[in-house]
């Protein structure tokens, strides 16, 4: 009985952990996407603004 309820909670927890991996990278490469967005609106700055 108590080897079931390890093997469950160890399975919960591996799950937990492989999903808030690709929440921290998926908010990371978000993050980079938009400072390198927003440098490039700044440099064409000048061509947008009339």
């Amino acid at each position: 009985m108590n080897e079931k309820i390890f093997k469950t909670i160890r399975g919960t927890g591996a799950a937990s952990l492989a999903v808030g991996i690709v929440v921290l990278v998926t908010g990371i490469s978000a993050g980079v996407m938009m400072i390198v967005n927003g440098a490039r609106l700044l440099k064409c700055k000048s061509q947008v603004l009339i």
